[in-house]
Parts: structure tokens; sequence; C-alpha cells
């Protein structure tokens, strides 16, 4: 759940960034914070083991205006994607307030998309969240490999909810900031909701 910071005025929202292993999340996050304005981010901070690392970094966004006279900060997290990791999977998604899934469109990352998908699920409501219910989007990434699935097909399979979805190149920004400014505008209405 958000945070409020009286002191500083600001709204603490935490947004993750989940997905199976190498679909491009740390890429999404690199290229949000490469190009978000210095004096608006904090430090980035990379938790790293043998295999695989989690990122992490504030901001404050200052086109988004003010709830109630309080500035809101956005938190983005990565969660590592192997499912070996998944203590620190649960860890992350504590307190989260959006949740960005990054899904690998090459046809052979389908299997792990989709497991990926369920292990979300599944620690969303250890959590007591309901993903149905929590502020979502979803992030077809690597759409300029020869063998990216056809969208129809990965939409069938990875969003049956129809939640808003983005086609992405993270290497390249393409659709990245689509899919941050998509899960911020679902937080903001979720506070002023009161949510």
């Amino acid at each position: 759940m958000s945070f409020i910071n009286y002191s500083s005025r600001e709204i603490n929202c935490k947004i993750v960034y989940y997905g199976p292993g190498l679909c491009g999340k740390t890429t999404n996050l690199q290229y949000i914070y490469n190009k978000t304005n210095p004096e608006a981010k904090g430090k980035m901070i990379s938790l790293a083991t043998e295999t695989e690392r989690t990122l992490f970094f504030d901001f404050l966004p200052l086109s988004l205006g003010e709830i109630r006279g309080f500035k809101t900060r956005f938190h983005l997290y990565t969660v590592p994607g192997q499912v070996f990791y998944d203590a620190s999977r649960k860890l992350i998604l504590k307190g989260v307030d959006g949740v960005v899934f990054v899904a690998d469109s090459q046809i052979e990352r389908m299997e792990a998309n989709i497991e990926s998908l369920d292990n979300l699920r599944t620690n969303l409501a250890e959590q007591g969240y309901d993903l149905d219910k929590i502020p979502y989007v979803m992030q077809f990434n690597k759409r300029d490999l020869p063998n990216a699935s056809p969208l129809a097909e990965l939409q069938e399979a990875l969003n049956p909810t129809n939640v808003q979805s983005f086609e992405a190149v993270a290497t390249k920004g393409n659709g990245v900031f689509d899919t941050l400014k998509s899960v911020a505008k679902l937080v903001l209405t979720e506070l002023k909701r009161g949510g």
C-alpha cells in the first residue's frame, strides 16, 4: 500500500515489474532511469546474486501534479525472473500498488510467461491481493525479434481479462514510457478513490 511521508508531503507508491527471466524487466527500468531528470530521481540500487538481480529506484514525476497537496513518488522494482528466487519475489511484492507484467514475445518463451504469470497471481494472493483488482498492465516485449509470437496469440494466452497492454522493444525504448504512464495513471486513480 502507498506510504505517506508527511514531512516531505509525498505519497510513495510501489510499482513492480514482474515476468520470466531475461524478458526485459531490467532493460525497462534502466531505460526509464536513464531518461528521467536527474533532479527527480534517487539512486538506482542493484541487488545482485550470481545469476539474477533485483533493481529499484524511485522518482518524482514532475508532470503528474498533486493529490490533496501531496506529490507522488514512484518506486520501481524488478523481481528476479527465475522461480528459484520465489522468496525474493514475494518480498518485493509486499506493499505493491501497481504491477507491470513484462512478457517475452518469443514463441519459445510462452510457457515461461504463463508460469510467471501464474506465479504472480499466486504470490499476490498470498499477500491478500487480487491481480484482477489492483492496478495492472501488460507489456509484450521483444516485438522486434523474428521469432515473436503474433500479438493475438499473446493476448489470448496471457491477457484473458484484457487489461491495458503495450507492444515494446525495451532495448530501444519503444513502449517503455507508455507502459509506465499507463500503470502510474491506474495507481493514481486508485489513490484518488482512496483505495
